[in-house]
């Protein structure tokens, strides 16, 4: 009977936080056995993945609802705020471990157990593997903002296990050349090294999706396409200006289209509707999921940026 891994965005999101679960369960019961710190790191970070991934699970089904009474721009922003609240709680892990390992250096450093400790980095990085790989083959044909989170974190957790594994494996190595004295900062040196170089990665996910909380317009590689389509699908209507904006909140691009007309040429709601439709079309061939609205006016006021004061704007 073949193994059935996951196919979907929820059974792969699913499938993610249980090994989340799993790594964190089983750090936090090696960072006891071995007093390693980098070990500790590992499982917290794994636990308050699997914490969130509870919560993704849920954001995960939100997301692909329609907007309703409640919620009339729908759940799209629920999607940025889980990765935010991933990438910021990564943060303060990393500068807890950090602030911990730099103390235990002016302390002495930490002797840890390291038999069980080359044991717990082969298992956790093999897992770690495993799961990087299961999620990377499911965002083959599902594009989701919290399958991509997920991805980065495995690879990261990856890499971070592989490199725990090689120091660990320097230990028994130094107590053979009789390197006895850097044992004991070997945990410590670790930890900072791995926080330092991963540090990116938090960043980069809790930057992008504050960005998009606070409706900034998604980068150029997105935007211009888009914006570039439009225009070439208006070309035909005799148009004084076309304001174009657009935001990201998770997976949905919410385009609005603001066609400022000639005034000697107004159009019929059939008409209207017809360039909609156009419109539609063109940016979908672009980019999906998608939600493109398009207002059509002789009045530039009821286009231009406006700061919400009303006809003192104009």
């Amino acid at each position: 009977m073949s193994i059935g891994w996951p196919r979907t965005e929820s059974s792969a999101l699913r499938f993610s936080t249980a090994m989340a679960a799993f790594i964190g369960a089983l750090a936090l019961t090696v960072s006891v056995l071995s007093t390693s710190q980098a070990i500790l790191l590992d499982g917290l970070f794994n636990a308050i993945y699997a914490v969130v991934g509870i919560f993704t699970l849920r954001v995960g089904r939100l997301v692909v609802s329609p907007d309703d009474d409640t919620y009339p721009f729908g759940y799209g922003y629920f999607e940025s705020m889980v990765n935010a609240c991933k990438g910021l709680l990564m943060l303060g892990v990393s500068a807890l471990a950090l602030f911990n390992s730099i103390t235990a250096l002016l302390t002495g450093g930490n002797a840890i157990a390291a038999g069980i400790s080359i044991v717990y980095a082969c298992v956790a990085t093999a897992s770690c593997t495993l799961t990087a790989l299961v999620l990377r083959g499911v965002s083959r044909h599902v594009s989701s903002p919290l399958l991509q989170a997920d991805i980065d974190n495995w690879r990261i957790n990856a890499l971070i296990s592989a490199a725990v594994l090689l120091a660990f494996c320097l230990i028994p190595l130094a107590y053979a050349v009789g390197w006895d004295a850097i044992v004991p900062y070997v945990d410590s040196w670790l930890v900072i090294a791995v926080v330092l170089l991963c540090l990116g990665v938090p960043v980069r996910v809790a930057r992008g999706a504050i960005l998009e909380l606070l409706n900034r317009s998604p980068r150029a590689a997105v935007a211009e396409p888009v914006r570039a389509a439009i225009m070439t699908a208006l070309a035909p209507l005799p148009t004084q200006d076309v304001y174009v904006r657009m935001v990201r909140p998770g997976r949905l691009l919410y385009v609005t289209v603001h066609v400022v007309l000639e005034k000697a040429h107004p159009l019929s709601v059939e008409e209207s509707d017809r360039w909609r439709a156009t419109l539609d079309g063109c940016v979908r061939r672009i980019s999906a999921p998608v939600l493109v609205e398009t207002l059509f006016t002789c009045d530039r006021r009821w286009a231009a940026p406006s700061t919400g004061q009303g006809h003192a704007d104009a």
